[in-house]
């Protein structure tokens, strides 16, 4: 049964991350590197991740510069940019490219509050259908009734704890989504 408690928890932080990893995805009108993760470039033909190809400073809160190792993928970069929909406009000198993050409208910032709040009720969801798997592991051990309510408890235990994390995480992210 430890075997299933340890499993349950390691999957409840995968969860959590994934939830942490989508909320970066989310722009807080401040310049995050990590926006850029999932920038693929064409480079001689392959596939290649934005940050395998250049390096990528946040020199002021709302710009980002990507400084090509090669500076023949430049314009591979900025057309890699568009594809990848993140909603900047790239600008290059012929050295590096350029993001500037616009201001966010509070309309913008408001839905960007409902897309976090949809992030965070996937996590819910992930963790409760998580907690349903170990309750059904549990069940299948046929372990005298005591120590099956044991077992659920704790699991009951994690899936609260984790809960309240993700709770936390997204009141965080809100407040700094709202802040101007």
């Amino acid at each position: 049964m430890e075997n299933i408690i340890k499993d349950t928890e390691e999957k409840m932080i995968k969860a959590l991350e994934n939830m942490e990893k989508r909320f970066t995805n989310v722009r807080a009108g401040r310049a995050n590197p990590r926006i850029l993760d999932n920038v693929m470039v064409k480079y001689y033909g392959v596939s290649t991740p934005l940050i395998q190809l250049a390096t990528i400073s946040v020199p002021e809160a709302r710009q980002l510069v990507i400084k090509p190792f090669d500076k023949s993928c430049i314009s591979d970069i900025e057309k890699g940019i568009y594809e990848a929909n993140i909603g900047l406009t790239p600008n290059n000198n012929g050295e590096v490219v350029m993001l500037v993050i616009p201001e966010l409208t509070e309309e913008r910032r408001k839905e960007y509050v409902k897309e976090v709040k949809s992030i965070a009720e996937d996590a819910k969801i992930a963790l409760r259908n998580i907690r349903q798997e170990s309750n059904n592991d549990i069940k299948k051990l046929e372990l005298p009734e005591d120590e099956e309510k044991r077992g659920m408890e704790k699991v009951q235990d994690l899936i609260t704890k984790y809960n309240k994390d993700v709770d936390s995480k997204l009141s965080i992210k809100e407040k700094e989504l709202m802040t101007v």
